[in-house]
């Protein structure tokens, strides 16, 4: 009772409390992160992604300490347990920094002493999967043949489809709504995305799998989920199961959309062109596929100096 009642006098007893035994620990610090930060500032998958992280790599490891307490070597024995998932180790990494710089604008920590400094991240290699016009074949036969035995659901399907054809990132296509679809100007509106607000065009393939699409009354979403009025939510488990009969196991859901890119590369799109249609916002994430790109060229080349060739022989 009294705290409450100091509450409504404006003191904050969770402080006093704090300060009393010796300042808030890692758990206040996450928590108030969460609420005061990711869940205002983040979207929700993102600040989803961070609440993950805290709850599995962070908190069983420093939650009870001090904030006050902690050191560069309890940072770098966190980041050291987690060295066989270095990509993994490094966006813990990124969270428990940020958390620490915020730390320090509370008031929590002197300036200056974020502990995540000179931390060396781990080296991330890489990995990018594109599918070459073989295996793309058979997994169109695939998708054909479960389609036909109606093994997986057709919303499942089309959203494959849909995901093979744009480049649109998964939850672009599983949250897409009907009221973002212009089919008189063949693009999609999206009203947000991970990159904001963008609209994308849509190709003639892509637009033949929407209108293959039946509507749902009172269900505004394009690929639709078991729930009424919800989209899919779930596209792994099906997806699992269509790559493996395709013999192709080492292929993820986002590789449908490095393919997309790959093909248009390969076609002799321009970097520019290939980032507008993939909705970068920075040219430097298409640069990944500036090496694909340079292979009309290669090709042109050749074509030329053959020709050339073939005259200097007459």
């Amino acid at each position: 009772l009294e705290s409450l009642a100091a509450a409504r006098r404006g003191a904050d007893p969770s402080g006093e409390r704090m300060a009393h035994l010796g300042g808030p620990t890692v758990v206040d610090l996450a928590d108030r992160y969460m609420r005061e930060h990711a869940r205002v500032k983040k979207k929700p998958t993102s600040a989803n992604s961070d609440e993950r992280n805290f709850r599995l790599h962070v908190l069983p490891c420093l939650g009870r300490r001090k904030v006050a307490d902690i050191t560069r070597a309890d940072i770098a024995n966190l980041h050291v347990a987690m060295s066989e998932t270095p990509t993994q180790a490094n966006r813990v990494l990124a969270l428990v920094s940020k958390t620490f710089n915020l730390a320090e604008m509370w008031g929590w920590r002197p300036d200056g002493t974020n502990p995540c400094r000179h931390i060396q991240r781990y080296r991330e290699e890489s990995r990018e999967r594109f599918l070459s016009e073989h295996e793309l074949a058979r997994l169109a036969r695939v998708l054909r043949q479960v389609e036909y035995e109606r093994s997986e659901s057709p919303a499942a399907i089309a959203a494959i489809r849909l995901l093979i054809y744009t480049g649109c990132r998964r939850g672009e296509i599983l949250k897409l709504r009907w009221s973002e679809v212009d089919f008189e100007n063949a693009c999609l509106r999206l009203a947000d995305s991970k990159t904001g607000r963008k609209t994308l065009p849509l190709n003639t393939a892509a637009l033949g799998v929407l209108r293959g699409i039946e509507r749902l009354a009172g269900n505004p979403f394009v690929i639709v989920g078991a729930k009424p009025g919800r989209h899919l939510t779930v596209l792994q488990r099906p997806w699992a199961r269509i790559r493996e009969r395709a013999g192709l196991d080492d292929v993820r859901l986002h590789d449908l959309r490095h393919s997309f890119a790959s093909f248009g590369a390969e076609a002799g799109l321009s970097l520019p062109t290939l980032g507008r249609l993939l909705g970068h916002t920075q040219t430097v994430t298409t640069q990944r596929y500036a090496h694909l790109a340079d292979e009309p060229v290669r090709d042109a080349t050749e074509l030329i100096g053959a020709r050339i060739e073939a005259v200097m022989e007459l």
